[in-house]
């Protein structure tokens, strides 16, 4: 998107869409926005299979950003940027599923994982170790962790996969969500129940979760807070997601 030749404030091309659905203000809100695109994208590919194009990812967020100027409304107090990420990253969410890239392997592997954790947090009455969850796999720590770098490496924007495998395929559309009230409550009821799950984890599992969707830090990042390589850090995380998938589906939410 170019830079339009058109002097506006935010304040006023916020109006002139809001109240006379100017078309150039909305032009110029998608320009001074598109930054928004490309942070979301760039957190979203990190870690994605080269063969997925950033390019493509940048296009479909495009629609998100669209969409949520479209549906905000300034007068309700919310800062844009607040309200337009999760919109820009579920549309490049429904661009990756539709490609369904995972090979059936990584998915297979995935399934395991979280199934052995299950049943050994019912067996436990806790977390387990990844010693343990090797064991009832019985597969060897080297495998163990390749397993968990494959499927960090097939899985985008995790916790938000987690909401959206937690509800019904038909759900995901924007006209559902834009038409029924309650798919926003399932989902909004589905994120309180993760922050719960959240505060359950292992420490070191929580601790990797809060600096990467709080603080917003990098896998690099975290790993140098931590003390650990970036790919550590990678399969940390993935444990984690599929920690909160098994708990969803003990709670019948999944």
């Amino acid at each position: 998107m170019n830079a339009l030749p058109v002097r506006l404030t935010v304040d006023q091309a916020w109006q002139q869409w809001h109240d006379d659905k100017d078309a150039v203000a909305r032009e110029w809100l998608l320009v001074h926005y598109a930054s928004l695109i490309k942070f979301v994208a760039g957190r979203l590919a990190a870690g994605l299979p080269k063969r997925v194009d950033t390019g493509d990812l940048i296009s479909a967020g495009v629609f998100g950003l669209m969409n949520a100027i479209d549906r905000y409304d300034p007068m309700q107090g919310a800062k844009f940027e607040t309200y337009a990420i999760p919109r820009i990253r579920g549309a490049i969410l429904d661009s990756l599923r539709a490609l369904d890239w995972v090979p059936r392997s990584v998915r297979s592997h995935s399934r395991s994982i979280q199934d052995a954790i299950s049943q050994l947090e019912h067996e436990l009455q806790r977390s387990p170790s990844d010693e343990e969850i090797m064991a009832k796999l019985q597969i060897t720590e080297a495998e163990y962790h390749k397993r968990l770098s494959d499927i960090a490496a097939g899985s985008v924007g995790p916790l938000d996969h987690i909401v959206a495998e937690s509800t019904s395929p038909s759900t995901h559309t924007d006209t559902y969500k834009a038409t029924a009230p309650d798919a926003v409550v399932e989902a909004d009821e589905l994120r309180k129940v993760m922050r719960q799950e959240i505060k359950k984890l292992p420490e070191r599992e929580r601790t990797v979760l809060v600096l990467y969707y709080d603080e917003n830090l990098t896998l690099s990042e975290i790993g140098d807070v931590l003390g650990v390589t970036e790919s550590r850090v990678s399969q940390i995380h993935t444990k984690a997601v599929l920690q909160l998938r098994s708990r969803l589906h003990a709670a019948e939410l999944d």
